[in-house]
């Protein structure tokens, strides 16, 4: 599988690790392991907490119900324990978040260290400690260089309100928050199950993605003279056979209308089918041709059959 940086493929490597158990994969193969999420839960008095992602289908579609009542926002994934824990200490210095499971009746060393903003003694309101929390995940909702930009604009703001203290305390966790992850495509937060169809002269390349998780890809070629196949042709052929996801993300089509009727009529719901121009689905849809690009060439040079 080619993929765009490194980072996306040792995230894709984790996943897929986690998905088909090789037996010489010891460490990787356990859910709670590789890279982590932070989840703000939905308690009363919420806080940060670290999440590992479920791979596997059947065990994913057991949590949903819960994971909607138990979390409001899951941000990552990260795949640096180091920046992980920096980012913890960032939000535990700078919106005093509780990091307790179980609130105490009284505050406890973490207030008196300014750790925490002791809410549950009543140092703060609820009212405002909620308000903090919501601020805190709005900050880690950036991703990559974004994240540091808007650390650097709250210092900015401390520093003009002579509050030199926290403006110096800041500088030190965006030092610390080097290691910026690259950005990512292959592991996101969505619920949606998509296929990534990339018509080429030759072929399709057909990449699956579940709950934005990227998992496979499935290259079809087309015998000899069928250059001047239909799209519309192979989509229904293909999904006579195959589940059909939620949504199809493709780079031509004929007749969408006719299409999606003909989907419609083999019962259930007809998958979405879109034809992007800007975003993450159009980069997927590139990641898929790359990945067109690459097996064609391997097939040319007769150096792989995988796929006939």
């Amino acid at each position: 599988m080619i993929v765009n940086n490194e980072t996306e493929s040792l995230l894709l490597e984790n996943n897929l690790i986690k998905l088909h158990k090789p037996p010489y994969n010891r460490a990787l193969k356990k859910e709670k392991s590789g890279y982590a999420y932070l989840q703000l839960t939905k308690e009363r008095v919420p806080r940060l907490e670290v999440h590992y992602r479920n791979r596997r289908q059947a065990q994913e579609a057991e949590q949903s119900a819960s994971y909607a009542q138990a979390a409001s926002q899951r941000l990552g994934p990260f795949r640096s324990k180091y920046f992980l824990e920096a980012l913890l200490e960032f939000i535990t210095d700078h919106y005093g978040l509780r990091s307790c499971e179980t609130m105490p009746k009284q505050v406890c060393l973490l207030y008196h260290i300014h750790k925490c903003s002791g809410v549950c003694a009543g140092m703060v309101t609820e009212e405002v400690y909620v308000d903090k929390a919501q601020q805190a995940a709005a900050m880690l909702a950036n991703e990559g260089q974004a994240l540091i930009e808007a650390m650097t604009a709250r210092m900015e703001v401390y520093a003009a309100r002579l509050e030199f203290e926290k403006a110096q305390n800041m500088l030190q966790h965006i030092r610390n928050l080097n290691l910026v992850p690259d950005k990512q495509i292959v592991d996101r937060e969505d619920g949606t199950n998509q296929d990534v169809i990339f018509f080429g002269e030759h072929g399709v390349m057909v990449a699956r993605v579940q709950e934005g998780m990227l998992r496979d890809f499935q290259f079809v070629e087309l015998a000899a003279g069928t250059e001047g196949f239909a799209s519309d042709r192979f989509l229904l052929s293909f999904y006579a056979m195959e589940q059909r996801p939620e949504e199809i993300i493709l780079n031509k089509i004929g007749d969408l209308a006719r299409v999606r009727a003909a989907l419609r009529r083999g019962g259930g719901k007809a998958p979405k089918i879109t034809l992007p121009k800007r975003g993450i689905k159009f980069e997927l849809l590139q990641l898929c041709k790359n990945n067109y690009e690459y097996r064609t060439r391997r097939i040319s040079d007769g150096a792989d059959a995988y796929g006939k």
